[in-house]
């Protein structure tokens, strides 16, 4: 028992910190109105009038009539997509009042394994950002269909959702929950077993009896939800809704805000994420606040909206006795705001820490001496020439029939098309007139030296090529162009950064960016990063690709558990049918 924050709350102690002049926002009872919020350590003593609490040594802060609401919460979200280290991350979203993640680090663990989740989790604590941790279900992604340099099984989960950070076992895929994958189940039960860890699933398409299966097996929330049948295909099951609103999926435009706010369900298993959240748009967006605004311009409720970013979010990961709300005894995560017509973040404490002030960061945070385990990730087995990309038929073939995996211009969805491509002494030629790209998948862990091959289309791009160690959800190099000798060039100077993001045109490097951390991250501040990506997409945009945010549009076409297609190291994946196929159909001689 604490007995000082009860002398505090009590009245017989001043508090450390006391916020006055502002307008509760409370997530439990449903009320706004006026009042304060007294601290005492990292810990609210006392909400409502708290004149009684102000004493000598009192830190008071007026909040000059605007909202008080709890620091926002994303339940959903993968620090590694901002390509920023977890602490120019931390600094990044706690100046947009987001002062907790729900995070598995899955792209770190596909990298470096728990040791290097670990080491990733260490340098977090030293930030005033709340982490808490949602041990990956299965490394690899898709068994079978990719190679990764981590691996988690069973036991390895059992031990990591023995930390205190965990809380539960995240990403748990719908269609391995139907066909009973032995591995997975033997993991649901281990972490159902152990009090307050949750069930995080990944339902996509899932309806029906199918997703009564995965409610059954102690899902508790699915951040997979693209139109009004999968609001109600959720919630009427019990499952939270979490509406994601991230760079390269804004799903909770599609329709979702729409069927929670026309249809007046109870919002109390609603709320909102990011998932992923690119760099650039965390510089000129925001996090979370960014979110509510959007949300807010659709029409829904201020109150509402607050509840889904902080109490709504806690109570999903049963966290609601620690975060999510302005109530005795929790963590004093306080946000000064304005109102719904212009929001933004004013002031935000963390911890009872004051983060910022009218907006400018009062924090910084020294970039980390890296363990070994994350640094120096990039292993090819053997070496890239031009020669790796080519696909070969025979040397009498005068065309090829191949199938085209096209992704749609605002969200990494794939479908087929099936083209007609001139073959060339037996190699098969791309086509940029009828917008079919060479795309291809390196191995770089150092286990097998794998390359998988197919044929894109949606990135209209000519005249070079891009690379990325950034590869969901192998993270092995994804590679695109119009020219082998490009694309060999740009997979070996991304080898060279350590890892990174590259484009050559023409047989010169035109942009880069480095990511040392695993591949995927760097240590660079917000601001620099951003200019470096923004400088990487303007080069992107020269060569003709429509797509806004086009490398993390290309790190998701290895993601073979989306629909309908990708390419991975092992090959040319049907996600549908999750098998290994020949992107060649037929060759005219």
């Amino acid at each position: 028992m604490n007995k000082e924050l009860l002398a505090v709350a009590k009245g017989n102690k001043p508090a450390d910190l006391v916020v006055t002049n502002g307008k509760i926002v409370n997530v439990y009872s449903g009320e706004i109105y006026e009042g304060g919020v007294a601290v005492c350590g990292d810990t609210i003593a006392a909400v409502g009038d708290v004149a009684y609490c102000i004493g000598e040594g009192t830190k008071v802060i007026d909040a000059q009539g605007n909202y008080l609401t709890p620091g926002f919460l994303d339940g959903h979200i993968h620090p590694e997509s901002s390509s920023l280290a977890i602490r120019p991350f931390a600094e990044a979203v706690l100046a947009h009042g987001t002062t907790g993640i729900m995070t598995d680090l899955h792209e770190i663990g596909v990298v470096s394994g728990l040791e290097g989740i670990e080491a990733v989790l260490k340098e977090a604590e030293a930030t005033d950002l709340k982490v808490y941790f949602i041990v990956p279900s299965h490394v690899p992604f898709a068994p079978n269909l990719e190679t990764s340099g981590g691996h988690f099984d069973p036991a390895i989960i059992r031990k990591a959702l023995q930390r205190k950070d965990a809380v539960g076992l995240s990403e748990c895929v719908g269609h391995y929950i139907v066909a009973e994958h032995p591995e997975l189940l033997e993991s649901f039960d281990d972490t159902l077993s152990m009090p307050g860890k949750t069930l995080q699933g990944h339902l996509p398409a899932i309806y029906g009896p199918n997703m009564a299966a995965c409610a059954a097996a102690g899902v508790a929330t699915c951040h997979e939800s693209f139109c009004e049948q999968d609001v109600y295909e959720r919630l009427r099951n019990g499952i939270h809704l979490q509406m994601r609103e991230g760079s390269a999926a804004r799903n909770m435009q599609l329709g979702l805000l729409k069927a929670v706010i026309d249809s007046g369900v109870d919002t109390t298993n609603v709320s909102i994420v990011t998932d992923d959240l690119h760099t650039c748009d965390l510089k000129d967006r925001g996090h979370m606040d960014d979110s509510l605004r959007t949300a807010f311009g659709q029409g829904l409720d201020f109150l509402k909206g607050i509840q889904m970013v902080t109490i709504n979010c806690a109570r999903a990961f049963k966290l609601d006795d620690k975060i999510g709300s302005l109530t005795p005894g929790r963590r004093a995560d306080i946000n000064i705001t304005t109102g719904s017509e212009d929001f933004k973040v004013l002031t935000t404490f963390a911890g009872g820490k004051q983060i910022t002030d009218n907006g400018n960061l009062l924090v910084h945070y020294e970039a980390a001496e890296h363990e070994p385990c994350i640094l120096n990730t990039m292993h090819l087995v053997n070496p890239i020439t031009a020669d790796s990309f080519k696909m070969h038929v025979s040397p009498n073939a005068k065309k090829a029939k191949v199938i085209c995996m096209d992704t749609l211009p605002y969200i990494p969805f794939t479908s087929r098309r099936d083209v007609e491509l001139d073959v060339v002494d037996g190699v098969i030629q791309c086509d940029t007139e009828q917008d079919v790209l060479y795309i291809a998948q390196v191995e770089r862990h150092g286990v097998n030296g794998n390359i998988g091959k197919a044929f894109m289309g949606g990135f209209h791009i000519k005249g070079g090529a891009l690379a990325s160690s950034v590869g969901h959800d192998n993270h092995n190099i994804i590679v695109m162009g119009d020219s082998f000798e490009d694309m060999a060039l740009a997979v070996n100077r991304c080898v060279e950064l350590g890892g990174g993001q590259v484009i050559v045109r023409n047989g010169e490097v035109a942009a880069e960016v480095a990511y040392p951390i695993c591949g995927l991250m760097s240590d660079l501040s917000l601001d620099e990063l951003a200019a470096q990506k923004k400088a990487l997409n303007a080069v992107a945009y020269e060569m003709g690709t429509p797509i806004q945010i086009p490398f993390m549009f290309l790190c998701f076409i290895c993601l073979a558990c989306i629909e309908a297609y990708a390419v991975t190291d092992k090959g040319f994946i049907d996600v549908e049918k999750g098998e290994i196929i020949d992107p060649i159909l037929e060759v005219i001689e």
